[in-house]
């Protein structure tokens, strides 16, 4: 009973670390096995045996009967006075298996054991966690957050587990309270010491995938593939879809009746602007696809250099490189070409075409910039479009964009 006692005191926190008696029994005996080791230099001639089901375990010493004039005695050994103090008709060379009783360790190697049992089953506690999180490893995971800070959000979930989503793994648009449930994947497990922390993503790439096969019917079972995913998160992002049957169309089931489908995706990602692309192994077709909304005229490819020069009327220009550069940025990795624009317009208008810098003295340079990440650097280029469509493209007001073709203007009627 002395055993079961002390063995009951080592283990008061089991339930709240969710151990199971049977592996707790091995950890002790690990434990016990380590205390023998260091107070009698082996435990080889040491029997541990352990009963899981009460939660007991007993620990007896094997020695080997010497004479009393044997002073230097082995772990192994013991003299014969000593034997016959355990059964008083034994003789040298016979073996003596006596119990060893937890509380005749001492007070300090009993706190030693307790310490070194608690420190295992952190260990043990750590290692099942890792195991259990790399094999979620571009799965999406639900969790509550627990606090917010500059950098990180630290979440929480259903089991107690600490997860950390860094500020460069969050959307731009995102913000987080407390008690927030927050959707991503688990992108990495890292040990930091004996401890893993578990890496959180809503930027990646696979976070979209994933939706796509959660919130998709036809993606979760197989009838249409995402063949790739590029994302400028937060902003815009590319699918290419492809499937086996003839009478799906990919592209529609992924979007739904006007969005219905996809509207949920969007919404999760910051209302991130989503464009589905039915897959070809068409590379001037794929590129074509990739550029939507703009219509192509013509592509000139180079497989070598994987470049592609792309041509397009100059009202389409806009289209193709998308606010910011975003749409031709993300067709060239979704494509894995290098895209150049070539522009097609009248050769006479271009000839007597100006570069927009030139205007430098007039216009101001960010405004220039503005105009030049939707692939408008000429007088010509935006004098052709509408002043209502470039105040949506660009971040400049209306008042600005008049100023300018106002500039642009008086440079041709001159």
């Amino acid at each position: 009973m002395e055993n079961l006692a002390l063995i009951d005191s080592f283990s008061e926190f089991k339930d709240d670390k969710l151990i199971d008696r049977v592996t707790l029994m091995a950890i002790l005996e690990d434990v016990f096995r380590n205390a023998l080791k260091k107070k009698f230099g082996s435990d080889d001639n040491f029997d541990i045996i352990i009963n899981p089901d009460k939660g007991d375990m007993e620990i007896w010493r094997r020695r080997v009967i010497v004479a009393d004039d044997d002073l230097d005695l082995e772990n192994e050994e013991i003299t014969l006075t000593e034997a016959r103090k355990i059964e008083p008709d034994f003789e040298i060379g016979e073996e003596v298996s006596e119990e060893v009783k937890l509380i005749d360790l001492g007070r300090r190697a009993i706190l030693a054991l307790r310490q070194n049992l608690i420190s295992k089953i952190h260990e043990h506690d750590n290692t099942n966690l890792y195991k259990q999180f790399k094999d979620l490893i571009g799965e999406i995971y639900t969790a509550e957050v627990h606090h917010v800070r500059p950098r990180v959000v630290i979440l929480v979930d259903d089991e107690g587990n600490e997860i950390v989503l860094p500020k460069e793994k969050q959307i731009p648009s995102d913000f987080f309270r407390k008690g927030d449930n927050v959707r991503g994947i688990i992108e990495s497990v890292e040990l930091k010491g004996n401890k893993p922390q578990i890496i959180m993503s809503r930027t990646s790439e696979k976070f979209l995938e994933k939706l796509f096969e959660q919130e998709i019917p036809e993606v979760f079972d197989g009838l249409i593939m995402v063949k790739k995913v590029v994302r400028i998160p937060g902003e815009k992002a590319k699918v290419a879809v492809d499937s086996y049957d003839d009478r799906i169309d990919p592209v529609g089931a992924c979007v739904g009746m006007k969005g219905s489908r996809i509207h949920g995706i969007v919404r999760e990602l910051g209302n991130e602007n989503i464009d589905v692309i039915n897959y070809t192994s068409n590379i001037q077709l794929f590129i074509t696809r990739a550029l939507s909304p703009a219509k192509v005229s013509s592509i000139k490819i180079n497989e070598e250099t994987k470049r592609a020069d792309v041509f397009l009327k100059l009202e389409e220009v806009s289209k193709a490189i998308g606010r910011g550069g975003h749409n031709i940025k993300l067709a060239g990795l979704l494509t894995g070409y290098e895209l150049d624009v070539i522009r097609e317009g009248n050769i006479a208008e271009e000839e007597d075409d100006v570069e927009l810098t030139e205007f430098s003295d007039e216009i101001d340079g960010w405004v220039i910039d503005e105009f030049a990440k939707i692939g408008l650097d000429t007088a010509r280029s935006i004098l052709k479009q509408d002043v209502e469509d470039l105040v949506r493209r660009t971040d400049l007001e209306e008042e600005t964009i008049m100023d300018v073709m106002r500039i642009l203007k008086e440079e041709f009627n001159s």
